[in-house]
């Protein structure tokens, strides 16, 4: 097994980070376009905002897919051939003459780039030791955070540079180089052991993962958490394009650099594992998203970027604890209970913005915010649950 500190756990896990780099980057690269892309093909916002949410919708979709293929057929060769269609289908986006085409390659990338989301912290579970499994899953999120922030940069400035053609060309050159080296550094596993594949034994590993008390509860506070912060930032950038604060786009984009604070949260958390058990960092983490969505309410620009800043400490701090739990917890078919664990965390990215849309009109930005507020209780009620149900069972 893989010792912290050790040559081999620095490559591994600089591996996975820039594997995460890579598939963040691509799923977040069109954001910034999609004003670009409406008035190239003639569509409205609507439609030109499909071509960031298919991706989303077929990655959540093919998590359940590769936990139960990687359980049977190991983790790196089909992490590397995901990695190569992610490569090849950029490089195709940046060839597209119609919206249908781009449409379409873009659902097809999503299916590529669940591979490595699925099979990463199970490929960690698999080679890592309990102590080196915490702290590299904490680096391997901060990437996630680092190609979230990279891939909107690089599609609003090299989209406006260059143009929507050319940015997916430069993200197909930067995905190539990232899979080289993924490719390189990553060890061979040692310690994967096949299981059947069967579908009798898929639906069985799912349910008995549904019926693990403390995979469910860490299901519902990673997918909750996420449903609350990401569509957050969703509902603040209509009220920085309003009095007084008359944003331009290029500027409100650039609010996802605050998305750096969680790189660091995401990269302590192992950290702090060391020293506290993890439910009890899950709940530190939801009261920090909480006290950052008080701070975005004191007006200014200054006191949202702050808020904002903290509200990506606490998130992700909480998200990358709960990604190390489930991976340690899980008494079988790790892979399948990583998979079902990012199932919830984007199905709740993905319906969010519904539940906080009438507190928004209710009550504008204070409304998202009292929303915001009922299901991160909710959430941290869950965690203070996971912290007595590990006292027990660990008596």
């Amino acid at each position: 097994m893989i010792e912290v500190g050790s040559n081999v756990f620095w490559r591994g896990t600089l591996a996975l980070v820039i594997g995460s780099f890579m598939v963040f980057a691509n799923v977040y690269v069109t954001q910034p376009l999609l004003p670009m892309i409406a008035k190239e093909f003639n569509i409205s916002p609507l439609q030109a905002t499909a071509s960031f949410t298919i991706t989303t919708l077929t990655l959540g979709i093919s998590l359940l897919f590769y936990g139960p293929i990687s359980d049977a057929f190991g983790r790196k060769g089909i992490m590397v051939m995901t990695m190569v269609g992610i490569t090849l289908t950029t490089l195709c986006l940046s060839f597209v003459q119609s919206y249908e085409s781009l449409l379409l390659l873009r659902g097809l990338q999503g299916f590529f780039l669940a591979g490595l989301p699925a099979m990463a912290v199970a490929y960690l579970g698999d080679e890592y030791t309990p102590e080196a499994l915490m702290v590299a899953v904490g680096l391997y999120i901060s990437g996630n955070t680092l190609g979230g922030i990279g891939g909107r940069l690089i599609g609003g400035f090299v989209g406006e540079w260059l143009g929507r053609a050319s940015t997916f060309g430069v993200m197909s050159v930067i995905s190539l180089i990232c899979m080289t080296a993924f490719i390189i550094l990553l060890p061979k596993s040692q310690g994967f052991e096949p299981k059947p594949l069967r579908v009798s034994h898929i639906v069985s590993n799912m349910l008995g993962h549904l019926k693990n008390r403390r995979l469910i509860t860490c299901y519902f506070i990673g997918g909750f958490s996420f449903f609350i912060f990401i569509n957050q930032y969703s509902y603040i950038t209509f009220v920085l394009e309003e009095a007084p604060y008359h944003l331009s786009s290029k500027y409100i984009g650039m609010l996802f650099l605050t998305y750096l604070s969680g790189t660091l949260g995401s990269a302590i958390s192992g950290r702090l594992a060391k020293r506290w058990p993890q439910p009890n960092i899950m709940v530190l983490g939801t009261c920090i998203l909480m006290l950052g969505s008080l701070v975005t309410l004191g007006g200014s620009l200054w006191a949202i970027i702050l808020g904002l800043l903290i509200n990506s400490f606490g998130f992700f701090l909480c998200h990358s604890t709960a990604s190390s739990f489930v991976s340690r917890n899980a008494k079988f078919a790790k892979a399948s209970a990583s998979s079902l664990y990012l199932v919830f965390y984007y199905l709740g990215a993905s319906i969010g913005g519904y539940y906080l849309d009438p507190f928004w009109r209710a009550d504008g930005w204070l409304g998202v915010v009292i929303g915001s507020w009922i299901v991160l209780v909710l959430v941290a009620c869950a965690g203070v649950s996971l912290i007595r149900l590990n006292k027990s069972q660990s008596n």
